[in-house]
């Protein structure tokens, strides 16, 4: 099993985020929770990951957090630990079309889309659910497409209910996607607020354009990657429902 500081820089790395980043995240979260403790300086950061140290509890729960880790996967980090990368848990899929009845799959499909979500008025604008902690994985949100972004109309219709995940945050570039099916789809923050849709960076991964589906009416947008716009994480799951 690898180190402590190689796991660490893996996580950092799956990201996206520089040693800088996780430094100023770590500021911020520290001036949020009120104790200086929690801050992190990325060369102390450095030094973890590349003599694999041993860190404290607070840092462990600071990097845990930044890091979207679950405790399971937190406690693979400590020294002694003998059990490998935690995993999601994975569903089986039914072979053929099905109504969900009682059992883990209708148990799992409650987990993640509420009744009230489905039946309750979508909003006008697209938002993230606040945060469920102990109803899903720590690295998976969920998002509500507001009535008025039409950004991936007919694909994803306003009102649909996604599902976000967290850890994946890269721009995938056009060799990793062959049709609009298999194209990632990503849940965007930008000052405006939230948005869903395609994306591309340029070549120096200065901008970042969003990509209307072909179909929508909506134009393309563009923003500074990473100093106007925030890369939530892919969609990874959809609910989609027609609003009146």
């Amino acid at each position: 099993m690898d180190g402590i500081g190689v796991q660490l820089r893996a996580a950092r790395i799956r990201l996206g985020y520089t040693l800088r980043e996780v430094e100023e995240r770590s500021a911020s979260l520290a001036q949020q929770w009120g104790n200086s403790a929690y801050r992190i300086s990325a060369s102390w950061l450095d030094r973890v990951e590349r003599e694999n140290r041993d860190l404290s509890a607070t840092k462990l729960i600071v990097l845990a957090f930044i890091y979207n880790l679950t405790t399971d996967q937190m406690l693979a980090l400590c020294p002694g630990a003998n059990e490998g990368p935690a995993r999601l848990e994975q569903v089986s899929r039914p072979n053929s079309t099905l109504l969900l009845a009682d059992g883990p799959l209708e148990q799992h499909a409650r987990v993640w889309l509420p009744d009230k979500f489905v039946t309750e008025q979508p909003p006008e604008n697209t938002m993230l659910v606040p945060s469920d902690q102990g109803v899903l994985p720590v690295h998976f949100r969920r998002g509500v497409i507001g009535r008025r972004d039409r950004t991936m109309e007919p694909m994803i219709l306003p009102g649909s209910i996604v599902l976000i995940d967290t850890q994946k945050r890269a721009i995938a570039g056009r060799k990793n996607w062959t049709n609009e099916f298999d194209r990632p789809i990503y849940f965007l923050y930008t000052h405006t607020g939230y948005i869903c849709g395609f994306c591309e960076l340029d070549k120096d991964a200065e901008w970042l354009t969003l990509v209307p589906h072909m179909l929508s009416f909506e134009s393309n947008k563009r923003w500074r990657y990473k100093k106007e716009v925030e890369v939530v994480g892919t969609v990874t799951g959809l609910f989609t429902r027609r609003v009146a």
